[in-house]
């Protein structure tokens, strides 16, 4: 069989995997939006658990790719972020006070995905730190347009460090059953 032959044969089946990793990804990362603990003016989730298990097992395009995708759902009026429908939908919503954590997902997806390649245990922890750190770098400028300057850190970040850095610490002991050559493989 001729390498290229190969390659073709092997696409439309490696392109069907990468949508299906897509797909399963938007329904889980959903499904961490509407877990919540409500909360004004951020909505208390489980985002932050669903995008870094992406980023560290899916790789930085494929993790970004799946956000990217939940993003585009969420614009065209699907029900899919935290606060929909209650909250507004679509674009409406994604202008709101959570728009910066939403830009700020979709970035840490690429950061944390691309620092976890191969990495042991402490570097994939490391690398949801610095997504993380990312997200609260967007997320919380963005905020500022919602609410007085001095109530960003109290009620931008404050409520929810706790929260995420426990979701970090979850998924980087889940991430042990996972060799690091595997890490950011799925849909390869």
């Amino acid at each position: 069989m001729h390498a290229s032959s190969h390659l073709t044969e092997a696409s439309p089946r490696s392109i069907a995997r990468n949508v299906g990793v897509i797909i399963v990804g938007v329904a889980l990362i959903t499904l961490c939006a509407k877990i919540k603990v409500p909360s004004w003016p951020v909505p208390m989730t489980l985002h932050t658990l669903a995008v870094m298990a992406l980023a560290v097992a899916a790789g930085p395009r494929l993790a970004t790719a799946t956000f990217f995708a939940y993003l585009f759902v969420g614009a065209a009026g699907l029900p899919v972020f935290s606060g929909t429908p209650e909250r507004g939908i679509g674009l409406v919503y994604m202008a709101g006070p959570t728009g910066g954590y939403l830009l700020g997902y979709l970035a840490a997806s690429w950061v944390t995905g691309s620092l976890a390649l191969g990495r042991g245990t402490i570097g994939r922890a490391l690398a949801m730190l610095a997504g993380l750190g990312v997200t609260y770098a967007l997320g919380l400028p963005w905020l500022a347009f919602f609410v007085p300057a001095d109530q960003v850190i109290p009620l931008g970040f404050a409520p929810f460090i706790l929260g995420d850095l426990i979701n970090i610490a979850m998924v980087a002991i889940g991430a042990l059953f996972i060799p690091s050559r595997l890490i950011g493989q799925i849909g390869r």
